[in-house]
């Protein structure tokens, strides 16, 4: 049974470690994602965006095969079903698929308009048990053609949202989508103290956790950051090990590649990355 993200950010908080959000875009990618979290006894966070939910012929599809997977599976630990970068429209739309939890982008609208959708939103999600995350300040890369340049949120703006209600907070602190370049300043812990500072208990967000260091996570798992969210080094690891056994000829047999074993070597390197993140993130046995 899918579950709001709200109670194991909370324990995440609590206990200084934080949940992984590892975004999904097909069967393999959800099954490998849900083993994983079941054979280590982690909570996990299924993300989906908006061009995943196009992609995997939308919103009810997704959790219809996630809810399969449950209980074909014997999932047992915690797992939440959210949208990743969300637009009003789009969370809507998952709030009346069945998803658990839902992220509203509103950090490209003046502070003014993100308070009034995000407002909407919480007073739905509140009635129906859904969390919602919200954001403030843009992430730097590129999210389904949202773009963003990384700048560091306002903390005066970060408290305005946090005090709308919503269950977790994403906020800008020079983290980027992708592939972090060589001259990447660094994450802004100066911009997280202030923004932790200003909300309190709630639990932060931190996009973009391909490339971020170790010390750098456990840094901001200490200033509050509960959930981290992963999703290029998933890709790039799929990636990897799919072109790998297609370079190698494997399992050619004169007809081309059985599709089911073709896909089966990015699995597993799934359920090897998603491993090890959810040791540097402390949440294996936090089920």
């Amino acid at each position: 049974m899918l579950v709001s993200a709200k109670d194991m950010l909370n324990k995440a908080r609590d206990g200084k470690y934080a949940v992984g959000q590892f975004n999904i875009n097909n069967l393999e990618w959800t099954k490998a994602v849900l083993l994983t979290a079941q054979e280590n006894n982690s909570p996990v966070i299924l993300g989906v965006s908006e061009g995943a939910g196009k992609y995997m012929c939308g919103y009810k599809t997704i959790v219809g095969m996630v809810n399969g997977m449950l209980e074909e599976l014997n999932i047992t630990v915690p797992v939440a079903l959210h949208l990743d970068h969300g637009s009003f429209d789009g969370a809507k739309a998952c709030i009346n698929a069945g998803f658990s939890s839902i992220m509203f982008d509103g950090s490209h609208y003046p502070i003014e308009e993100n308070i009034a959708k995000t407002t909407a939103l919480v007073n739905a999600c509140d009635v129906l048990g859904i969390s919602l995350e919200a954001e403030v300040g843009s992430i730097g890369g590129e999210e389904d053609g949202v773009v963003g340049t990384g700048e560091c949120a306002d903390p005066d703006e970060c408290k305005m949202v946090a005090d709308l209600g919503v269950t977790m907070l994403a906020a800008g602190i020079g983290n980027i989508h992708g592939k972090y370049p060589e001259n990447w300043a660094g994450l802004s812990f100066d911009t997280l103290a202030a923004i932790k500072d200003k909300v309190g208990d709630m639990p932060l967000v931190l996009h973009g956790g391909t490339g971020i260091s170790g010390e750098m996570i456990q840094k901001a798992i200490s200033l509050g950051v509960a959930k981290i969210n992963v999703n290029t080094e998933c890709q790039l690891t799929f990636q990897e090990a799919t072109r790998k056994y297609i370079e190698e000829g494997k399992d050619r047999e004169g007809k081309g590649f059985d599709p089911r074993k073709l896909l089966a070597p990015g699995f597993e390197a799934i359920k090897a990355t998603v491993k090890e993140k959810m040791e540097l993130f402390g949440s294996i046995n936090k089920a």
